[in-house]
Parts: C-alpha cells; sequence; structure tokens
C-alpha cells in the first residue's frame, strides 16, 4: 500500500511524519512524506528551531509528486495537524487530485486541535477549519474524545453521547472513526479506551492507563489504525492491533524513564501486536 502523508517533521523525537512513517514502513507499507514544518523537535520544549513551511512549498512538493505519474498508485493520503486555511486546502485540493485518478484512494485525518488536558492548543478558527472543510472530506477521521466533542459540539464522556457524537460526525463525511483517549466515567479505575465506528458496527477495548502524557502517541495511533484498517477492513481487528501495539509502546517508553516515544525499539509490537486486550461489540 503506498501513503502519501503530510505532516510536520521532527529531527528529534517522534511527532508528525517523525512519529507515522517508520510504524506504517514497518508493517510494509511505502510511505511518501511530505513535510509541512521541519523543526528541531516539538514545540513543548523551551527552544525549537526550524522553519514551517509555506501552502505554496507544501503543494510545489506534491505537485512534484504528480507530476511523475504517480498519484493513481497512492492508496491513502494521511494528514495530521494543519496550522491553517491554506495548508488544509492545499490538503484536500490533494486528496481530490488523487481520487480523479484513484477513485478508491483513502483520506485519512487525524484533526489535531488538543486534548483533554491541555484543551486547545490550535488557533481559534482551526475547529471551524475542521468541520467546514477537512472532515466532509475525509473517509476516516481519528480524533481524541475531546477533539471528537469540539467538532460535534457534544462534550460528555459517557458512552451514549460519545457514540452519538461518533454518528454526527460520520453523517458529515468520514465512514470510520477512531476516537482515542475515551474517558467514561464508569470505567474501571486505572484505565483509558479507545471506540472504533464504521457502516459495520462500534467496538471498544479497554487497556490499563499509565499516567503520563507522551508527545506523538496520536500521531502514532492514527497512523496504525489507518494502516490496519485500509488493509483488512475490519475496524474491530484494526482497533485490537493498534491498542496493543499503542499499550506496549507507551509502557515501553515509560519503563525507559524517556521523554520522547521509544518508537524504534518498540517496532515488533507492531509487526507481531500480542492482542493482549479484549475487543467489545457495543
Amino acid at each position: 500500500m503506498n501513503i502519501l502523508s503530510i505532516q510536520s517533521a521532527v529531527a528529534y523525537g517522534h511527532v508528525g511524519n517523525a512519529g507515522a512513517v517508520f510504524p506504517l514502513q514497518r508493517l510494509g507499507h511505502e510511505v511518501w512524506p511530505v513535510h509541512t514544518v521541519n523543526f528541531s523537535n516539538h514545540t513543548a520544549y523551551d527552544t525549537v528551531r526550524g522553519r514551517e513551511f509555506s501552502a505554496a512549498q507544501v503543494a510545489d512538493v506534491i505537485l512534484g509528486i504528480e507530476e511523475l505519474g504517480v498519484f493513481g498508485e497512492i492508496d491513502v493520503v494521511l494528514s495530521g495537524y494543519q496550522g491553517g486555511h491554506e495548508i488544509a486546502e492545499v490538503i484536500t485540493d490533494t486528496v481530490a487530485r488523487v481520487r480523479q485518478v484513484n477513485p478508491n484512494a483513502v483520506y485519512s485525518c487525524d484533526p489535531v486541535m488538543g486534548n483533554a488536558v491541555f484543551g486547545r492548543f490550535v488557533a481559534e478558527e482551526i475547529p471551524e477549519l475542521m468541520r467546514s472543510l477537512v472532515v466532509p472530506a475525509a473517509d476516516i477521521l481519528t480524533p481524541n474524545q475531546w477533539e471528537l466533542g469540539v467538532l460535534t459540539g457534544r462534550q460528555g464522556t459517557d458512552l451514549a453521547t460519545t457514540l452519538a457524537a461518533v454518528e454526527s460526525l460520520r453523517q458529515a463525511g468520514p465512514r470510520a472513526v477512531l476516537v482515542t483517549s475515551v474517558q467514561r466515567p464508569d470505567r474501571p479505575a486505572g484505565t483509558v479506551e479507545m471506540l472504533a465506528v464504521d457502516d459495520r458496527g462500534a467496538w471498544i477495548v479497554r487497556t490499563p492507563h499509565v499516567p503520563r502524557k507522551f508527545v506523538g502517541t496520536g500521531d502514532v495511533a492514527a497512523a496504525l489504525f489507518t494502516g490496519h484498517y485500509v488493509s483488512n477492513g475490519d475496524a474491530a481487528d484494526a482497533l485490537a492491533r493498534t491498542a496493543s501495539s499503542m499499550f506496549d509502546l507507551i509502557t515501553a517508553t515509560d519503563e525507559a524513564g524517556s521523554e520522547e516515544l521509544k518508537l524504534v525499539e518498540s517496532q515488533e509490537y507492531y509487526v507481531r501486536p500480542r492482542m493482549q486486550f479484549e475487543v467489545e461489540r457495543v
């Protein structure tokens, strides 16, 4: 499978393309990374150097790929953080052009906007941009539970509200939705869940919660789920594999005392996930 991944990039650490590309490659997929920024490290550090590329520069790289005559070979367009209207237009225009030559191509979007711990960390206009332009173009959407609430206006964390929010999102465009960092009020203490929904149904999986926040986990989870789901069309299996790999990646990082994901050291967990968590249909 060929995946065009349009995301940020860092030299140190694993966020954006630096978190998504390697796991997908270990799953056997060909990934064509297009970087929207090239930073020394992610922006949660006290210092960061590098540059953000303009929408025109990103579009130029994508045009170069198109001029090679290989757009028809793209199976998936994957995107992450989108910093403004211009880059969002470049991405959605790219999706449209790819679909002109390959109608079966899938667009998977991770609508990066924030989380329940830190709130919104993107510009004020990004949520409406996601709702109006990006969500309708997507086939797969991978928000965390907080982002799901922002996109739909349904802020409750109980299962019924979360499922209703997912359905309202699916009516707007995406056929499959993965919700990460699901924290139902009635879940067992010390756990966290992930929810996947498509036309065949809805499934949830529960894992122990590692009480540390690592930057880049959403990028990796979105990549893994996309790779599995587009390959086999089975949301429950893709959910089980993603949850297993992510838990072992996060646990390995925590046990190492690292601030950055142990992405390379955990590669066997992507290729051979232990499948240690039961997926329940809801």
